[in-house]
């Protein structure tokens, strides 16, 4: 029986290690914080929480405007809901088998773990195999690195003891647009702060200027190519000097500047490998850092989303454990759960131009489809892209209602190497968004 060692209990390492339980491996998992990681404990289900109780909250007040919040209540909600699926994943673990030890996991060579356990004693274990799955940490450059400890990042924004009037949010990527919709239909005056020249700079164009639209309607003010040259906390109060010169004060810092990889304790030297702030650099088919250790999830810097994290962790328990298995990167779906919704899978525009690959177009704005207007969400468009040549589905951008539902049929679809030919030939009920997905093939 093959002896496995996982070093972190979040999305990518509780997997491995239920994996490799599965695949009759004896595993011990080593969590030095709380299983769940940090998707579960303070980032992607207490921030879906907030924004569903927001979202709830937002249509209620707009037919009674003197309607407050009540923050303590919204944290108890996600509090308990966080609970019970922490307990879920404990109840798991436990009932497969996997041995969860409480403590700090440091390489000391490819088949051997020392353990610093909570209680300052030392433990040592032998191993036929490691996956390592420590995730990564709110990033803070200069000049908010001096105020750490004053300002939130996605650790601790949850924990909040009450709303503030203001607020500045700092990077406008998924993290900080998803705050700043939630904090805004909370009744929160809310600045975003980014220093590329649009909103998800890293998402289609199209998508950034739907959601800005959508912003700016809702009254939360986006400050797109600017960054902060300078930040100061007195009295409670911050203020944030702009490359421009203007200045932003405001009652609460939301630092959501990026992620970073913190592998100083992991004892990666001892066999030989070196990291930077994104990350160690793996195979990205396998998941093999070197022999028998695996790197999975945030770590590895190839895609910071739980779901890739989780894939990336089966893949290397059945790697470990003899049976082959391939992680495709380029098949995670992607989600940002702002109102309105916007969702990818597969290729983009600019991976596209970049590859000079002949990219179709099929488009549809939800203003066309019938649910969308029975219920009065037809801000934004569900987009499909083919070959130009071929006709094979190569992905989707679906900004709008239930886009982070529906881009899963399009992940089938390219899974199963459809064309747009045969995509037209399942039958969507109506009415419903997911006809919107026909119908855009069809234009």
């Amino acid at each position: 029986m093959k002896q496995i060692i996982v070093i972190g209990g979040g999305p990518a390492g509780y997997p491995a290690a239920l994996k490799c339980a599965a695949l009759g491996a004896k595993v011990t998992l080593i969590e030095k914080n709380k299983l769940g990681g940090v998707c579960l404990n303070c980032g992607c289900i207490p921030s879906k929480s907030f924004l569903h109780e927001a979202h709830r909250f937002q249509i209620v007040r707009s037919q009674n405007p003197s309607l407050a919040p009540d923050w303590a209540s919204l944290q108890q909600t996600q509090r308990s809901a966080t609970q019970k699926l922490v307990q879920g994943i404990a109840f798991l673990l436990k009932k497969a088998g996997v041995t969860v030890i409480s403590g700090e996991g440091r390489l000391q060579s490819e088949k051997e773990v020392r353990v610093l356990l909570a209680d300052g004693t030392e433990q040592i274990l032998q191993a036929d195999g490691i996956i390592l799955a420590t995730g990564s940490e709110a990033f803070y450059p200069p000049p908010f690195d001096a105020l750490k400890g004053k300002i939130y990042d996605n650790s601790n924004f949850f924990d909040m003891p009450a709303l503030p009037k203001t607020l500045a949010i700092i990077g406008g990527g998924v993290i900080g647009c998803e705050m700043a919709d939630c904090m805004n239909a909370l009744g929160v005056e809310v600045h975003i702060v980014e220093m590329q020249p649009r909103l998800l700079p890293l998402e289609d164009e199209n998508a950034s200027r739907t959601l800005l639209q959508a912003f700016t309607k809702r009254g939360i003010t986006v400050h797109t190519g600017i960054s902060a040259t300078d930040a100061k906390e007195e009295g409670g109060v911050f203020t944030l000097t702009l490359c421009d010169g203007s200045t932003l004060s405001c009652e609460a810092v939301l630092a959501a500047i990026g992620r970073k990889v913190d592998t100083s304790s992991l004892g990666l030297e001892n066999i030989g490998v070196t990291a930077t702030r994104k990350g160690v650099t793996v195979n990205p088919s396998t998941l093999q850092l070197k022999g028998n250790v695996y790197a999975v999830g945030d770590m590895n810097g190839l895609c910071q989303l739980a779901h890739a994290a989780t894939r990336q962790g089966e893949v290397a328990a059945a790697n470990l454990c003899g049976v082959s298995a391939q992680y495709h990167n380029d098949r995670v779906p992607r989600a940002v759960y702002t109102d309105p919704e916007i969702a990818g899978v597969g290729i983009t525009r600019a991976q596209a131009a970049a590859q000079n690959i002949p990219l179709k177009s099929h488009k549809t704005f939800l203003l066309a489809n019938g649910r969308a207007v029975a219920q009065g969400q037809t801000t934004g468009f569900y987009e499909l892209f083919s070959h130009g040549e071929t006709g094979q589905l190569l992905g989707a951008l679906l900004v709008g209602a239930q886009a982070a539902e529906l881009i899963h049929a399009v992940s089938v679809a390219l899974e199963a190497r459809m064309t747009v030919a045969q995509f037209k030939e399942v039958i969507f009920a109506h009415p419903t968004f997911a006809e919107s997905l026909s119908e855009a093939l069809h234009r």
